[in-house]
């Protein structure tokens, strides 16, 4: 790789967790850091884990080991929590004649890391048939879940602007989010009967668990990292643990010109070679453009800052930067694609002017004219 990205915007702190995350690492030198930022990152990150184990032979400071160890050892008990509550719908689900894929979770930490308690996860994540949806939401209401109704839908168009639809366990405190797509629309995806097709077996479970087949999971995890700009650097080190195993990167190409961008799959090569010293394979290579590394570039501006985009309201600059990001990560066709979304009514057309569901069909031909009044309002009372 000749080109090398530019980082020297990038803290010494985050710099030297980089360091710390890279394989086989035997820099054992401490450079003078602010440890509470330091610390800051690691949460921030979603790396503590790994950190915990990078650092037990090294001599930092005392209340630094002893933080990350506290961190530890609480993610250990919460995905512990995680691959019980797991492995018990996956059992019902499957008993109900429901296939599911577990995307992320404890079952993506044995597979990358080979050690539950290295990788942190919030909640899980699943892939099911859109038409077992209904019959999903009745199990785990039964189970004592509660949806997180927070969709609003004209036409049906939820069914391809989003993805999933979280519920939440109030007593066992546990969400989990049940995915009809992998990823927000408009976009084009393989069949969950493809997905299905092609999964791999966790041997890490008593009770039968299906995770996606090692390509399909590459772009996967590409796709989503990349369209939350790397802002958490957890994202990247899958990244740099699944380089690592064996995969058909012809096939990974196909999967990417087919449904995504391979620039973005370069993107990711990219930053995990570089920063996180990944190992970099001849197959990769069609991968590694100019506008790979153009793409890799921009993303080191949420690197440079603790860019939180699931926290409204995410900063007014930060907000722009990651709007016009997106865009530079679609192909043409994804352009295309979504241009032609924008046409279709949004909710709040229907919010602006409320018709009978029978004339919804209307707000097609009005769109234009309902988005001019809320911008005209919306400057007004500017």
């Amino acid at each position: 790789m000749d080109k090398s990205i530019n980082r020297t915007a990038i803290s010494d702190e985050l710099t030297y967790i980089f360091e710390l995350l890279k394989d086989n690492n035997t820099n054992k030198r401490i450079p003078e850091l602010d440890w509470e930022l330091f610390l800051n990152l690691s949460l921030h990150h979603r790396v503590f884990p790994l950190l915990h184990s990078k650092v037990k032979n090294l001599d930092v400071p005392v209340q630094v080991s002893k933080f990350l160890q506290v961190h530890y050892q609480q993610n250990i008990f919460r995905m512990m929590s995680l691959t019980g509550e797991m492995e018990k719908v996956s059992d019902i689900f499957s008993k109900s004649k429901i296939r599911t894929l577990f995307l992320k979770g404890p079952v993506l930490a044995h597979d990358l890391y080979g050690d539950l308690s290295l990788r942190t996860s919030s909640d899980l994540d699943f892939l099911i048939p859109i038409e077992h949806l209904e019959r999903a939401e009745e199990i785990l209401v039964e189970l004592g879940y509660e949806k997180d109704d927070y969709i609003e839908s004209v036409l049906n168009d939820w069914r391809w602007r989003h993805h999933h639809v979280t519920y939440y366990h109030p007593v066992k405190q546990m969400k989990l989010e049940i995915h009809w797509r992998l990823h927000p629309g408009p976009g084009k995806e393989p069949s969950f009967q493809e997905l299905w097709g092609r999964r791999n077996k966790s041997s890490s479970t008593k009770t039968p668990v299906y995770l996606l087949g090692k390509e399909d999971l590459f772009v996967f995890l590409v796709a989503h990292g990349a369209r939350h700009g790397w802002s958490r650097l957890r994202w990247l080190v899958d990244i740099q643990k699944i380089m690592k195993q064996e995969l058909d990167w012809a096939k990974v190409y196909q999967l990417f010109q087919k449904y995504h961008n391979p620039h973005v799959g370069g993107q990711a090569i990219i930053l995990a070679s570089q920063l996180l010293n990944a190992e970099f394979k001849e197959d990769m290579t069609p991968f590694v453009t100019n506008t790979a590394m153009k793409l890799a570039q921009e993303a080191i501006f949420y690197l440079e800052r603790m860019v939180n985009l699931h926290t409204d309201p995410v900063p007014k600059d930060i907000s722009s930067y990651h709007a016009s990001h997106l865009i530079s990560l679609m192909s043409i066709q994804q352009k295309a694609v979504h241009l032609l979304s924008l046409l279709h009514p949004f909710p709040e057309d229907a919010q602006t002017l409320p018709l009978p569901k029978p004339l919804h069909f209307l707000y097609f031909p009005l769109r234009p004219v309902l988005w001019a009044w809320r911008k005209t309002r919306k400057q007004a009372v500017l």
